[in-house]
This record gives structure tokens, sequence and C-alpha cells, in this order.
């Protein structure tokens, strides 16, 4: 079992509203070179959680520290101008919160971080770390 010890959120890059499905984000990372999807798992527009890459294997998704962090991604994260902004549905907003629990349960030693605190990208297009405070998280 690996040691995860990072919980680091993401966004699809894509446009507000454009439904995204894990297989699309697959041929994506394939596309790259990758061995498939980065992410552990993604939330769709409607809040429904898919799971990607087995939490079991290191992910693709946030450069130097994928072997011990779980990568989760929402759709969206883009306005229609390809800006970033936080286009977080009220049924994304639920479901990350909700994964993040699952998450700190059965992880509680790791600690959780949007992919802008690793790398100078826009990516998740919201503050995690106030987020957390937000809704007790941390």
């Amino acid at each position: 079992m690996r040691k995860i010890n990072k919980i680091i959120i993401h966004c699809s890059a894509t446009p507000e509203g454009r439904a995204v499905t894990v297989q699309e984000i697959d041929k994506w990372h394939r596309a790259k070179g990758w061995n498939g999807v980065g992410y552990h798992f993604v939330i769709g527009l409607n809040g429904e959680v898919w799971s990607g890459r087995n939490v079991e294997l290191a992910g693709a998704h946030t450069e130097g520290q994928n072997a011990n962090s779980i990568g989760v991604c929402y759709v969206g994260g883009c306005d229609k101008a390809m800006k970033a902004k936080d286009t977080r549905t009220a049924a994304q907003k639920a479901s990350l919160i909700k994964l993040v629990k699952e998450l700190k349960t059965k992880y509680p030693n790791a600690t959780i971080h949007g992919h802008n605190e690793f790398a100078a990208k826009a990516c998740p297009s919201f503050n995690v770390q106030s987020w957390l405070l937000q809704n007790g998280l941390k």
C-alpha cells in the first residue's frame, strides 16, 4: 500500500458548463504519453464522482508529488474565454467536500492542497486553503 501524505485538488481546465468524462481525460493524458488518466478521482458537472487511476498506483497529476498523493479533479476551472474561474457547480462542491472527508478518514495524516501550491498554475481556480477553513475541513 502506498503511503499517502497529500490530497491534491485540480480542475480539468475546461470551459464552464462543458461536460467532460473521465474517459475523455484518459484520452488526453494518453495522448501526452502517460499510461492513462493521471487523477485518482474526477468529479463531473452533476457531482458524480468517477474513479480514475487506481489509488494504489502513483498518479500523474503534480510533478514531484505523485508518489505519495491522491489527485482529485473537478470538471471545469475556466470561463468561456479560457481564463481561470471557479466554475464548480453546487453538486461539485458538495461532492468535493464529501470525497475529501472520505479520503481524510482513510488517510488521516494527509494534507490537502491545490495544484497551484506546487506549480505556477491557476489550477484548481480557487484557494483550497481558504475553502478548507470555510468548510471546517482544516
